[in-house]
């Protein structure tokens, strides 16, 4: 496009006084292709007005699991967690994406021990004491999404469960301080993998995080296996989630044919998952929904 045209982006600036110069360091970097280096596309870099709408989605987001973690116990069932989470993002103005999305039947994901994630609640599930549990919100405010998931401990967990959680919760971090503009995505899963194999853990590789903000699901695709200095550049102004999920046993998982939703660890072992939306900055990157 031309210098005075009016930016790609949709800021309405001239293109030559706001996405030129980003262009234009793109650009001049040599990807290697055979390592799967590619440029991201224009549609998925997020303006000043997406990320500050990203962030207000990320505030009700970030409250609702809160309130989640004020209120989770033993002996209760899943489905009043659902309810209490469905009624404070409606009440705040947002939307629960999770209901209705490609025929999901409940507001959030609670999934428990084995099961890896998609857990439907339930007023059957009743929570345990040694419960290790999973619970995952994506809330849409205003058009913009913002998706996060956190791990809880149920009464006496056992030593191994606790290791688990707090080694997913390690890899999370670790895979988000590894998101550096101007590197790559791959760099991302490299540190996950790495930490989860020191541990004797297994990384489920089916599923992973994406893109999100604009749409629940946007590129790019979040492995959290991989190698440094491969797949996509990491740029400023690209919102995605790093959502690692680690398997104490074996990494090969299935889906519940009933349901068509639950994903189980298919050796049974125990699945723990953490999950933050962050944006990629100028010099490192931010948490939107945590």
């Amino acid at each position: 496009m031309h210098r005075n045209d009016l930016c790609w982006c949709g800021s309405g600036l001239k293109y030559k006084r706001c996405h030129l110069e980003f262009d234009e360091k793109i650009d001049g970097m040599k990807l290697d292709f055979k390592r799967g280096q590619v440029r991201p596309p224009h549609e998925i870099i997020k303006t000043e007005k997406d990320i500050a709408g990203i962030i207000e989605s990320g505030k009700v987001n970030n409250a609702a699991l809160d309130l989640i973690a004020e209120n989770i116990k033993e002996g209760m069932d899943t489905l009043t967690l659902n309810d209490i989470a469905d009624k404070f993002i409606v009440d705040n103005g947002g939307i629960p994406a999770c209901l209705n999305y490609a025929g999901y039947p409940k507001s959030i994901c609670i999934s428990i021990n084995n099961v890896v994630c998609h857990g439907i609640p339930s007023e059957k599930t009743i929570l345990k004491s040694g419960d290790i549990v999973n619970v995952d919100i994506t809330t849409i405010l205003n058009g913009y999404f913002a998706d996060a998931s956190r791990m809880f401990m149920i009464g006496d967990v056992s030593d191994e469960a606790k290791k688990l959680v707090e080694v997913t919760r390690q890899c999370m971090e670790l895979g988000i301080n590894a998101a550096k503009p101007w590197h790559f995505l791959g760099d991302i899963g490299a540190v996950i993998e790495k930490n989860a194999h020191a541990n004797h853990y297994s990384v489920v590789t089916a599923l992973g995080g994406h893109g999100v903000g604009k749409k629940f699901h946007e590129e790019p695709f979040v492995n959290h296996i991989g190698e440094k200095n491969t797949g996509m550049l990491l740029v400023p102004g690209m919102v995605f989630t790093v959502e690692p999920m680690i398997n104490a046993g074996d990494f090969d998982v299935y889906t519940d044919e009933d349901d068509g939703w639950t994903v189980y660890t298919k050796d049974g072992s125990l699945s723990a998952q953490w999950e933050k939306t962050i944006l990629i900055t100028e010099t490192g990157t931010k948490v939107l929904a945590e």
